[in-house]
């Protein structure tokens, strides 16, 4: 009897979370797994039919509105994958729907908003989770482990697609908004 999992690839953007993912999701196909692999549709930076690494490695992907979407196109796979999870509405709830099922979930996703403030979606998810990895980065300020995301460019909405014209990641000591972190705990 197979043993559900569901992973979580997490940690500031540049930090390797969707090479993580892909790496995994190969595995699976090597164990003969059938597999799926889903992205936000707003996301299309690199390709909208395939996820990419920000050095260029690229799988064939399905792009998503929703989680409804997810749920309804996995019934035949194994293994479902989700690429920057938090930016899929109803994303949580589908995927513990899938979990619950029998499915094994892979989710490389963001944590904390540059303010920092956790993510919704993502929050609904980790604590059913049976693996979180954290990722750092490296800070762009000096070489330290890098955990947090600063955006360069004010946006209104929480979630807003971009790469390093938009987000850097920072450590402790550069990140300023986590000096601040008594205003989140109000």
């Amino acid at each position: 009897m197979n043993i559900p999992e569901f992973k979580i690839y997490t940690g500031p953007m540049f930090g390797g979370k969707t090479t993580r993912l892909l790496a995994d999701l190969e595995r699976y196909q090597y164990q003969n797994k059938r597999t799926i692999l889903f992205k936000p549709s707003i996301d299309q930076r690199y390709s909208t039919g395939s996820v990419s690494t920000h050095k260029g490695q690229k799988v064939q992907s399905f792009s998503v509105v929703d989680g409804a979407e997810i749920v309804s196109k996995s019934s035949d796979f194994d293994i479902i994958a989700v690429d920057e999870m938090f930016m899929i509405p109803h994303s949580a709830d589908a995927l513990l729907e899938l979990f619950s099922s029998g499915k094994t979930i892979l989710v490389s996703t963001l944590q904390l908003t540059s303010h920092p403030y956790a993510l919704s979606e993502v929050a609904k998810v980790m604590p059913f989770a049976t693996k979180i990895e954290i990722c750092p980065a490296v800070c762009a300020k000096c070489e330290k482990d890098a955990f947090y995301t600063r955006r360069l460019a004010d946006g209104e909405s929480e979630v807003q697609v971009g790469g390093k014209e938009s987000y850097q990641p920072l450590c402790f000591n550069h990140f300023e908004e986590i000096k601040n972190i008594k205003n989140y705990l109000k």
